[in-house]
């Protein structure tokens, strides 16, 4: 491809840490606070590649998803193409100026109101002051936050940072849009209005990198996919295949097509596994019987309101079902050790189709995102020789569940 065409060229790309023996100084401060402390040295310590040998280029005006399990090196790609972090080996060339949205309020000076973060990422951008202002009222509108727009943003909620962040990073002239799984702090409707506002990117010819689990927007977002497993580009094609190629790598790693277990290795708040107990037989499920989940959940560090949902997600990744159990409830509050987790519902009045299981684990004092786990134990539903559901419905509401009712117990 000629050069003039690229948004993105990378070769050999790769960053690893060292794990074990603290981690490794990257700025001049550090390095000093480094040598005071262990003036010997901390020793080899163990090599941890997050990310290794990724080589790719990317087209002006391309809109590509990038997915992957949980420590794939998703989010650590990203922080190399925007300069959060330097890499251990290989190089990255960006074309175009880049608006980044990692972390929620990254690039904004806590001491600044959100106004005067609005001018600053302009001129972190290379806009100019008047430039700014032209699209300032439109990015405050967008954000939602009038009455919050001369307040010092370390006053912000995780949400309202999230909204201004993403309405900077959107509305200015960034030429390369760089976005990773924050939109999950919003609520649902800031969430549709994210994802219409990067179609909308996407659809004037700017290059727009995508980071989420919700396969769903992916598919509707972008044309191209790159799969990340274990540190690599496993995959990277059209957007079609590459959801397909995903879907079959969690099916292969999870032991069973039915069920879920959490990777070997795995670290802190996170799922062990799962499992949809189906009432015909292993996956299978008829229309109208009783239904239930189960789930272990290891929590080996204090959470204050640890909040466990599930949602249960058609074959177009659209939720059509959720279950809650929050940490304000006596099971999860001030929560740690493992956790058995039982959801029943009497009667699930699924329509005739194929499903899987999206699994969220947050702590609601912090909004820590700790797992979200998509298209896990797909299960089929089947009329069993039903003419009709023995109720009214419609395409928007797909399914009826009686009240559930769960057991949590420690394992």
């Amino acid at each position: 491809m000629r050069s003039d065409a690229l948004a993105i060229q990378a070769e050999g790309l790769g960053k690893s840490y060292r794990i074990g023996r603290g981690p490794r100084a990257t700025t001049l401060a550090e390095r000093l606070v480094d040598v005071v402390r262990h003036p010997f040295g901390h020793g080899a310590g163990e090599g941890f590649w997050a990310l290794r040998d990724a080589s790719f280029e990317i087209a002006r005006g391309q809109a590509v998803g990038i997915i992957g399990r949980n420590g794939a090196g998703k989010s650590t790609l990203l922080k190399l193409l925007s300069r959060i972090t330097t890499p251990t080996t290989g190089w990255a060339e960006l074309r175009g100026r880049v608006g980044s949205l990692i972390e929620v309020g990254t690039g904004f000076h806590p001491e600044l109101t959100g106004r005067e973060n609005v001018f600053l990422n302009g001129a972190i951008l290379g806009m100019r002051r008047h430039e700014v202002a032209q699209r300032f009222d439109e990015i405050v509108d967008f954000a939602g936050i009038e009455r919050f727009i001369d307040t010092p943003v370390k006053r912000y909620s995780s949400g309202m940072y999230m909204r201004l962040a993403f309405a900077v990073a959107a509305h200015l002239d960034a030429e390369i849009l760089v976005v990773d799984e924050v939109l999950a702090v919003g609520d649902q409707e800031f969430q549709k209005k994210c994802l219409g506002k990067m179609g909308e990117v996407a659809g004037a010819g700017r290059t727009v990198l995508f980071v989420s689990h919700a396969l769903h927007a992916v598919s509707t977002l972008t044309t191209r996919t790159l799969v990340l497993e274990a540190g690599r580009i496993a995959f990277d094609g059209s957007t079609s295949d590459g959801l397909a190629f995903y879907r079959a790598l969690q099916a292969e790693g999870s032991g069973s097509a039915h069920a879920y277990r959490a990777p070997a290795g795995r670290s802190g708040v996170h799922l062990v596994d799962g499992r949809v107990v189906t009432s015909i037989s292993d996956g299978l499920h008829r229309h109208g019987d009783a239904f239930a989940l189960e789930f272990t959940l290891d929590v080996p560090e204090p959470v204050s309101q640890l909040c466990f949902s599930v949602h249960i997600q058609d074959e177009s990744d659209r939720a059509v079902n959720h279950f809650w159990i929050y940490g304000d409830g006596p099971a999860f509050r001030n929560a740690t050790g493992r956790f058995n987790v039982r959801i029943d519902v009497p009667k699930y009045r699924l329509v005739m189709g194929r499903y899987t299981v999206t699994v969220w684990v947050t702590d609601r004092a912090s909004h820590t995102i700790y797992e979200h786990l998509s298209n896990l134990c797909p299960f089929e539903v089947t009329m069993e020789g039903l003419a009709r559901p023995d109720y009214e419905w419609s395409p928007e509401y797909m399914v009826y569940a009686e009240d559930y009712t769960y057991g949590v117990t420690r394992a």
